[in-house]
């Protein structure tokens, strides 16, 4: 199954689950994580269901590609870690 996780800078402001899914595409792993916490949606996705600007995916290393349908394909073995840009100095 393939593996999700969220930035510990993220789970600071709300909580963010780790999970295994059996899930295909990138969206279908991130829908997972909002069914276990429906708030997170608002801090990674826009109102078009589009990764946020400040939201970076990798998956298995790679930065996902497909910012707007969330069609990046995983394998059952993949590791998804969502990060969240941060500002200030």
């Amino acid at each position: 199954m393939a593996h999700i996780e969220f930035t510990p800078q993220l789970h600071r402001f709300i909580n963010t689950p780790v999970l295994d899914t059996p899930a295909t595409t990138l969206r279908e792993a991130l829908d997972a994580a909002f069914d276990g916490n429906p708030l997170l949606r608002g801090y990674i996705v826009d109102e078009q269901g589009h990764l946020r600007v400040n939201v970076v995916v990798f998956i298995d290393g790679l930065r996902a590609r497909d910012l707007r349908g969330l069609t990046d394909p995983l394998r059952p073995d993949s590791r998804v870690h969502v990060l969240q840009a941060l500002s200030g100095g």
